[in-house]
């Protein structure tokens, strides 16, 4: 067991409520709302640059070459991500400018200050704690809806969210989060305290429950 697996059996069905959630379900089913996915979409790019900010701040806090490589592999990985939204939202007509000015919402706020308040007041295992259920969630969601996007392109149609299920399903980013299992594993040395890990649990607990709340918010947007 690693523990990531750990942590998200000790959160129970907070998990899934994150992975499994209405918009996960409809966007796999290629239900979702274009507009929805639009309002996501923007507030996830913001999201990554805060998110890049958090691993760059994970560099800074490593004290070995070998966690500053780890950060900086996590960094490429986040822009390279960001290249998919600026991508997707050139082809609505929203240009990087109109991007890079888009408001956060709070949700957005909440969340990546969150990722960044427990990096600055925490060590390096619990900012990559926090920043987990995004960088290795993303990757199991990726996984759980690439067969609906397979089945319609057996069907020989176009699934309107194909590209971004790819994107989280294909080899770069899985391979991306199996280094962030695997740094989690090395943060603990093979284990932890039944207190530090109570913590870490929180911490978890805390980003998956906003990870939900930021699908929401999208859903929210069509109200």
């Amino acid at each position: 067991m690693t523990l990531f697996a750990d942590l998200k059996k000790a959160i129970g069905t907070e998990w899934t409520d994150y992975t499994e959630h209405e918009f996960v379900r409809k966007l796999g089913e290629g239900t979702l709302p274009l507009p929805v996915f639009q309002d996501y979409l923007v507030q996830d790019y913001h999201f990554l640059v805060q998110f890049a900010r958090a691993n760059a701040l994970a560099a800074y806090k490593s004290r070995n070459l070998a966690d500053i490589k780890d950060a900086t592999g996590a960094l490429q990985a986040i822009l390279h991500e960001t290249e998919l939204h600026r991508r997707l939202t050139a082809r609505w007509g929203i240009t990087e400018e109109e991007l890079d000015a888009a408001a956060e919402k709070q949700t957005t706020v909440a969340y990546t200050r969150y990722v960044l308040d427990t990096g600055m007041s925490g060590d390096l295992l619990d900012m990559h704690v926090a920043l987990s259920p995004c960088s290795i969630g993303y990757a199991e969601i990726g996984v759980a809806l690439e067969p609906q996007r397979t089945r319609a392109l057996d069907a020989g149609e176009e699934h309107p969210y194909g590209e971004w299920i790819a994107e989280y399903s294909g080899t770069e980013f899985q391979t991306a989060a199996q280094a962030a299992t695997e740094r989690l594993d090395a943060l603990t040395a093979g284990s932890v305290t039944a207190e530090r890990f109570d913590s870490l649990v929180e911490i978890f607990r805390a980003a998956t429950r906003l990870e939900a709340a930021f699908w929401q918010q999208a859903l929210d947007s069509a109200a």
